[in-house]
């Protein structure tokens, strides 16, 4: 295994320890892309990490690539030439915008898949899960993690507000997530019965329940988020901090989502999609 920056590994070191290979999956930094980041200044070195896809793809030349990252990419002034210069090593190339709770993923989140292919043509679409799952389904019902008052003396005034419209539209009665961190157009907060809106790398979103010596209220934990993602029971965490896991959970890849196209790909195999 290689960890480090890519930028100063030689793929052909790559080649000679692994062989050949079949699919490259690559996921840029999109810090730089981000809607997230606001107006803060974007820095072209990062951005440019996507095309070190190119050098990878020159020298291991797999029959399949799948490039991830944020929407906002496309608009960016060197994307163009990324998906131009990978049709002149030979692949066809395709993207799809895909939304993982239309995948069985219990969030929202919006998410641009370059595909690119050496072996045949690319399929027209990725079908979806038809069943959408919810926020309530991510929860721990063990109930164990500790809780404080949300109506406390040093709670920030925006916590409160946020809270309030929420009461505003629900009641005072039905527990629901709040936004704690970060900025957001919607209100501030979200029912459980809808999917997560997207898992970023900041820990934000905290739950609120009614309770008998009034509403309480939690950050959601890096379980509940790895279950917003998709990820199976069974994923274990490197070792890291919460805020390190939280981290790693923002800036990963919701599992379902790729498999999918994963499997569309695999069908190109007979020159005919099957999905």
């Amino acid at each position: 295994m290689y960890n480090g920056d890519l930028r100063e590994l030689d793929p052909t070191l790559v080649l000679r320890d692994i062989g050949p290979i079949d699919l490259l999956l690559a996921s840029p930094e999109c810090t730089n892309h981000t809607c997230a980041k606001g107006s803060a200044p974007r820095s072209e070195e990062s951005r440019d990490t996507a095309l070190q896809v190119i050098r990878f793809a020159e020298t291991l030349t797999p029959g399949w690539i799948i490039l991830e990252n944020v929407v906002h990419m496309r608009p960016w002034k060197r994307y163009q030439e990324l998906c131009t210069r990978l049709r002149g090593l030979g692949y066809s190339v395709d993207e799809f915008v895909l939304d993982a709770s239309k995948f069985g993923v219990p969030q929202r989140r919006r998410r641009l898949f370059v595909v690119a292919s050496r072996e045949a043509v690319l399929p027209k679409n990725i079908p979806e899960t038809k069943h959408a799952r919810t926020a309530r389904s991510i929860l721990d019902p063990s109930g164990s993690w500790p809780t404080s008052l949300l109506f406390s003396a040093n709670r920030a005034i925006g916590t409160i507000e946020r809270a309030e419209r929420a009461f505003a539209q629900i009641g005072r009665n039905s527990p629901f997530l709040l936004v704690y961190y970060g900025t957001d157009g919607s209100g501030g907060w979200q029912s459980l019965d809808v999917p997560l809106r997207t898992v970023t790398t900041l820990d934000r979103f905290a739950l609120v329940e009614p309770g008998s010596e009034g509403h309480t209220i939690r950050m959601l934990q890096p379980t509940e988020l790895r279950r917003a993602m998709g990820f199976p029971a069974g994923y274990l965490f490197p070792q890291g901090t919460r805020r390190e896991k939280i981290m790693l959970l923002g800036n990963a890849v919701c599992p379902p989502v790729m498999r999918s196209i994963v499997r569309c790909l695999g069908g190109t195999l007979s020159k005919a999609p099957t999905c």
